[in-house]
């Protein structure tokens, strides 16, 4: 989850079924439509919803690990993947979008969990974009900002990044032993005041920004990188 060029709910916490599809996808089929990528999930004014993005070129259990840890640790309705369609610029990209959203939807199947493309749809390249739109789309509708401990370091680099911290919570999630670097961050330090201890990480939902929480998540060493060494997945030529 890196600032490059970027880019379904049911209320029941206890819920376990990762075999259900999210209702903007049960909907679609419905109406026979063929838009995977530009689809808009469903949300209501006075949803808490996680947004996690990045590439998954390709997406992996990592990925869904920390998404079923963001909906348990940050009282959230329902996490969107923000799945991006890439950059232009670049030689070598990743996987077409669609299959990124694909394989994503194959991995996860939950009702509070949703695989978008929706950054096709806003044409926004940067997260700063990305969320002015989806405030925009969404009116009543609290957006979170989910991240790994390491995006967490290099987080003063991004672009608008104050603005980002201002405007919406922030959920970090980091591997046992990442803790220090994260603390010691410029982001960290100038926002310090601001940060939920972990016992109180289930506020972080219903918190104004600027507020953000770090919780310890234990992962598995896999990674898409290590999945594209092995030749587990083919990217775009």
């Amino acid at each position: 989850m890196f600032d490059f060029p970027s880019a379904c709910v049911t209320t029941s916490a206890e819920c376990r079924n990762w075999r259900a599809p999210c209702l903007a996808e049960r909907t679609a089929a419905r109406r026979g439509r063929d838009d995977v990528v530009q689809r808009r999930p469903y949300a209501r004014a006075g949803q808490r919803i996680g947004l996690l993005g990045g590439s998954f070129d390709p997406p992996h259990e990592g990925h869904a690990h920390i998404t079923r840890e963001a909906l348990k640790r940050f009282g959230l309705d329902s996490v969107w993947w923000l799945v991006s369609p890439g950059n232009p610029l670049k030689t070598h990209g990743p996987a077409p979008l669609e299959t990124r959203l694909a394989a994503s939807r194959a991995l996860v199947q939950h009702p509070r969990v949703c695989i978008t493309g929706i950054e096709a749809r806003t044409n926004t390249r940067y997260t700063a974009q990305t969320l002015r739109a989806l405030q925009k789309m969404y009116p009543g509708v609290t957006f979170v900002w989910l991240m790994g401990a390491d995006n967490l370091v290099q987080f003063d680099k991004w672009q608008e990044w104050r603005w980002i911290m201002e405007n919406f919570p922030i959920g970090v999630l980091a591997r046992p032993g990442e803790r220090l670097g994260a603390r010691n961050s410029r982001a960290a330090r100038i926002y310090r005041g601001y940060r939920l201890r972990g016992r109180e990480s289930r506020l972080l939902g219903s918190s104004k920004a600027p507020t953000w929480c770090f919780v310890n998540v234990p992962m598995t060493g896999i990674s898409s990188s290590l999945i594209r060494q092995r030749g587990g997945w083919r990217q775009s030529d």
